[in-house]
């Protein structure tokens, strides 16, 4: 065969073709979640408190207000329902991203085959943006070195800004941007609060899009921080609300209760449901003690105030750009009040997390910390069963306090009705369906080469048109930390479990949701055969949902031995000057083990600045240069043992250290050392589990007022070349007795 050489074909014959670009359907809307965290069913003025809303009543007002709307009854979880569409033991989120419990269902991610919204909707042309709390990736994955697959990014999303951990403090975030650390970029003195930071980032994600790609519709998805604790707000958001609290949440409860009923948020007949058994009636408290209450009130009301004013930025944001009409707003919580703040309340929420009794002694000393740059407080349970009216309970249970949350959602695009209450029965699981039908999109069966599982929610448009309509969700089961209940056709089934106790010796309760709003007739005695029936439903559910077995277990998992890709089973760490902030999961775990730390460095005169922190005003440890002299601190929850070196440092060191010996469980002795030298010690009576809310910064101090003596940021003024940490053997109960 004879080839032609003599002619090449040339762009100039062939024929150009362009890919086309990705457009989801004509007239898709724009999607804005707003996700409160820990916010009841009856803490928004629309839902009938006397907190300060205005922003949020607006977008009720205009839109739609749903009463029957459910979740689960924990932040990760109800997070992961949200975005997937589908029960949470099935995504692989039993209960947080914190800890992996050794089953599928409880990885603390969601797995592959359960895509989420924006995975979806990203390949169809939508512009997809996270901002503010994340907790959908395992802890131990959030070092700055990923891995990145559970991010935002590795999600779905384009943008993200906010928070990887289920909280942070208000002042002092522990901020990501896309995949990286980052510093808070303000100081409370500058007026920096995070919710604030938040919503800026978010406007300028919008002003971004619009003016790039303007023909494309976005998903902005926004956990905001708020309301979980720490409680904090600017000062005058707190002060505004001096004496409402007075009465007592007692009173308040009943007063949101009558409210509720007259502006229709309850049907008509509702029973308050009785007080529950571990909240001590307000009257029963010492005037010392309902001073701290009030205040720890105050502060709440002060911080969703504060966020409702954020939101309304927003909001407006959207109108200033010409895109509310088409703009599907949804605002929901993810589960009811939390009452982790005891029956007293708390200042401090380190002391729990280290074996601390509440001591009410040291709320009243520390009173003036307080929703502030130094707060760390979280109110007593009692505000937490106002915050649930008219229902009983709280956040982790499966009776309504738990799971029955605010859900309001506003489209004028696609919603011709203002103003109107909604009561069909609806789950978190819905809201994807929903947007999905919303958007025109159907949901891949494939997904980035992964075969995806069906979608278990179902789409609450209907709802959007009439009120009239039935209930379409017939079936939903709940279960957390061992609490069971069973949702069918009006009816639920439930029982609260207490943690090691036998399951089949705990009761079944059964009511009439449909005629028994807040659970007050238990009609298991009256109704054996369908309650019979409905608990078996439960079980059905459950084995279809991957539920079993039931797992109880809570604290303890986060003392469990680390896992070996786990940072926090190595035993050495190198650190270099200029490195983000540290996630706790990341850093070196020191609890209850010898330590040394070692800093490479060269200065001039006599310097200061932090070489080391890990913690905040409240816990932790720190090393550092005052005026050349080298000091190592030690806070255990405000018991602090600080040692100061004799001598200074000279041009010629090179090396700070510190030397912990454990000596017993949780206490030992510190040395301070320069160039090898001793230059002080003590003794350290008791070190911490666990270590701080905060993790740790090399040649700063980014994330609190660590100490009094070196405000922050205090940037270390020499050079460090280098920061090791080199760990010993860690003691746990079973292999203590070997100490003395």
């Amino acid at each position: 065969m004879t080839v032609d050489y003599t002619h090449y074909w040339t762009h100039k014959e062939a024929r150009e073709t362009y890919e086309a670009p990705r457009r989801p359907p004509e007239h898709a809307p724009n999607i804005v979640i707003l996700l409160l965290d820990d916010t009841g069913f009856a803490e928004l003025g629309c839902y009938g408190s006397e907190i300060r809303t205005p922003n949020i009543d607006r977008l009720a007002a205009e839109g739609l207000r749903f009463t029957n709307f459910h979740t689960t009854s924990l932040c990760s979880s109800s997070r992961a329902a949200l975005l997937t569409g589908r029960n949470h033991h099935s995504v692989g989120m039993r209960m947080l991203s914190n800890v992996d419990s050794g089953r599928k269902s409880g990885r603390g991610r969601i797995n592959p085959e359960n895509g989420t919204l924006a995975e979806i909707l990203r390949p169809t042309g939508y512009n997809t943006m996270a901002i503010g709390k994340w907790h959908l990736a395992p802890m131990e994955e959030t070092s700055a070195a990923g891995p990145f697959d559970h991010w935002p990014l590795g999600k779905g999303f384009e943008r993200f800004y906010g928070f990887m951990e289920g909280a942070t403090d208000q002042y002092y975030p522990e901020l990501t941007s896309d995949n990286h650390r980052i510093d808070p970029p303000g100081t409370p003195e500058q007026g920096y609060h995070v919710t604030k930071d938040l919503v800026d980032q978010a406007i300028g994600f919008l002003r971004d899009k619009l003016s790039h790609a303007p023909e494309r519709p976005f998903f902005l998805y926004f956990g905001l921080g708020a309301t979980h604790a720490p409680h904090q707000a600017p000062p005058e958001y707190i002060d505004a609300y001096k004496g409402v609290y007075d009465d007592g949440y007692d009173v308040i409860r009943e007063r949101r209760y009558r409210r509720q009923l007259e502006m229709g948020v309850i049907p008509a007949g509702t029973e308050l449901a009785p007080p529950n058994p571990d909240v001590p009636a307000w009257e029963t408290l010492s005037e010392s003690e309902q001073r701290v209450a009030v205040r720890l009130q105050e502060a709440y009301a002060g911080f969703l105030t504060h966020t409702d004013e954020q939101v309304g930025r927003l909001l407006d944001e959207l109108e200033e750009l010409g895109i509310a009409d088409d703009t599907i707003v949804m605002l929901l919580s993810d589960n009811g009040a939390a009452m982790e703040g005891g029956p007293v309340g708390s200042i401090s929420r380190i002391r729990f997390f280290n074996g601390l009794p509440e001591s009410h002694e040291f709320n009243v000393e520390k009173i003036g910390t307080i929703g502030g740059p130094n707060g760390d407080n979280h109110y007593p349970r009692g505000w937490a069963q106002a915050g649930n009216t008219p229902c009983k309970w709280y956040k982790y249970h499966s009776h309504e306090g738990g799971i029955r949350d605010p859900f309001i959602v506003r489209w004028p695009n696609g919603i011709a009705a203002k103003n109107e209450t909604r009561t069909q029965y609806h789950h978190i699981i819905d809201v994807m369906p929903t947007l999905l039908e919303a958007t025109g999109i159907d949901a891949p069966s494939v997904l980035a080469g992964v075969h995806q599982t069906p979608i278990h929610g179902i789409s609450m448009r209907y709802a959007f048109d009439s009120s009239a309509d039935a209930s379409r969700r017939k079936v939903q089961y709940y279960e957390m930390f061992g609490n069971r209940a069973i949702y069918c056709d009006g009816w639920k089934a439930t029982s609260r479990h207490f943690e090691n106790a036998e399951y089949e010796s705990e009761p079944w309760e059964l009511y009439h949701l449909e005629n028994d709003f807040s659970e007050t007739l238990d009609l298991a005695e009256v109704e054996p055969d369908l309650l019979k029936k409905l608990v078996a439903l439960w079980h059905v559910e459950a084995g279809k949902y991957d539920v079993l077995p039931l797992d109880d277990r809570s604290v303890e998992l986060f003392g469990r031995p680390p896992q070996e890709s786990s940072p926090y089973a190595r035993s050495s760490f190198v650190y270099f000057d200029g490195i983000s902030h540290v996630q706790q999961k990341a850093a070196p775990n020191l609890s209850n083990r010898s330590f040394r730390i070692d800093a490479d460095i060269s200065c001039e005169g006599r310097p200061s600045g932090f070489i080391v922190v890990h913690g905040n005003y409240w816990s932790g440890y720190g090393l550092y240069l005052l005026e050349g002299h080298a000091v190592f601190e030690y806070n255990f929850c405000g018991s602090v043992t600080r040692i100061v070196s004799q001598s200074v440092i000279t041009e010629s060191t090179k090396r700070v250290s510190v030397d912990f010996e454990r000596t017993g469980d949780h206490c030992g002795r510190a040395v301070v050392l320069i160039d090898g030298v001793g230059q002080g010690e003590a003794d350290i009576p008791r070190t911490l589990t666990f270590t701080a809310m905060t993790g740790l910064d090399v040649g700063r101090s980014m994330h609190g007022n660590f100490t009094e003596h070196l405000a922050a940021p205090g940037r270390f003024e020499g050079t460090l070349k280098r920061l090791a940490f080199t760990l010993g053997k860690q003691f746990t109960a079973a292999v203590d007795a070997d100490i003395d």
